[in-house]
């Protein structure tokens, strides 16, 4: 199943002081197929991650394992999220 996490930032300097570790460890979990895609708002707020996990409770120790969540620099908002396949049907 995939998860969205949206993490928006609530406190700039600690975020940049941490984002070096948020990256290695999205990246870490990237090449375990844990993480399916992840990038920045274009409003510079935030970002997005997708999990790819067995269960919410495994989705949700994920995401708050991440630095800029552990390290309180950002707000976590996570939802299970029923991607659909292409093509729809009618």
């Amino acid at each position: 199943m995939l998860y969205v996490a949206a993490l928006t930032i609530i406190d700039a300097e600690l975020n940049a002081k941490v984002r070096p570790a948020h990256l290695e460890y999205l990246n870490g979990l990237y090449k375990e197929g844990k993480v399916v895609m992840a990038g920045p708002f274009t409003d510079k707020k935030g970002g997005m991650v997708i999990y790819r996990a067995d269960s919410f409770e495994e989705a949700q120790q994920l995401a708050e394992a991440d630095p800029v969540i552990a390290e309180k620099a950002r707000t976590l908002e996570l939802r299970e999220w029923g991607a659909l396949e292409f093509p729809l049907d009618k």
